[in-house]
């Protein structure tokens, strides 16, 4: 089993990086790039470099207090 969570661990942390890489050069460095180089064609409009966070993150918020609705109302329902 622990040679299955190392594994996991590392999937989950080099997709971090790969994201983490990707959104940098895209928001970072991509604004000083000429915009008819070829490199602009693997990334979205910069338009969406504040679209995409904002709706992860409302996502992802919106995930955790479904769960934490979720738990309190079984843990209410077991103590009646």
């Amino acid at each position: 089993m622990e040679l299955a969570d190392r594994a996991v661990g590392l999937l989950l942390s080099s997709i971090s990086l790969s994201i983490f890489t990707y959104y940098t050069f895209w928001v970072i460095i991509l604004p000083f790039v000429d915009s008819d180089h070829f490199i602009h064609k693997y990334f979205l409009p910069q338009d969406y470099a504040i679209l995409v966070p904002v709706f992860a993150g409302v996502t992802l918020l919106s995930l955790l207090s479904v769960f934490i609705g979720i738990v309190m109302l079984k843990s209410k329902k077991k103590k009646a």
